[in-house]
């Protein structure tokens, strides 16, 4: 008799136990968070003087942790157009304001990411490494013959006074 007392006793613990657990489901709530992305053309200024500028970065190990780590840093100073990071080639890639960015300041981004990091060969280039390097005739519609008629666009071309243009005309 006393086993079945005990035994009664847990049944009913366990039972009350098991009855009582709060087995409310966790609210899942869903909240639209506006995000600030900096808009390259709304923040860019049309008539700075952009330069570009490659260098090696020693120290990376990886290319999502460091690599990019580095890339997006610099592309969030104010005053740069584009940044690029090769991991493989260990090679950065920035085009930039010269009134707003200068190379010691990327080179200080670069080096507060993490003190392992180390710049190396900074040079200013014309185009990136691997860049297809456009045309005279290319260049020449980019910079004078924007937003005009085709007559205007020919006679911008003719009139281009860039060494590679005057080149091509004596060949004519």
């Amino acid at each position: 008799m006393d086993t079945f007392k005990n035994l009664s006793v847990v049944l009913i613990l366990a039972f009350i136990i098991t009855a009582c657990k709060n087995d409310a489901q966790p609210e899942v709530k869903t909240v639209d968070v506006e995000v600030a992305k900096k808009e390259v053309s709304e923040t860019l200024d049309p008539n700075a003087t952009y330069a570009k500028v490659e260098f090696g970065i020693d120290g990376m190990t990886c290319a999502m942790g460091c690599a990019k780590t580095i890339e997006n840093k610099m592309a969030k100073m104010e005053g740069v157009k584009s940044a690029k990071v090769d991991f493989d080639k260990r090679l950065a890639m920035v085009e930039y304001d010269e009134a707003k960015v200068s190379p010691e300041s990327l080179e200080e981004t670069v080096t507060s990411v993490a003190d392992i990091y180390k710049v190396k060969d900074m040079k200013k280039v014309d185009n990136f490494e691997g860049e297809k390097k456009a045309s005279c005739k290319e260049d020449c519609d980019k910079a004078c013959c924007a937003n005009k008629t085709e007559a205007e666009k020919k006679a911008c071309k003719e009139d281009c006074n860039k060494a590679c243009c005057a080149k091509e005309k004596q060949g004519k």
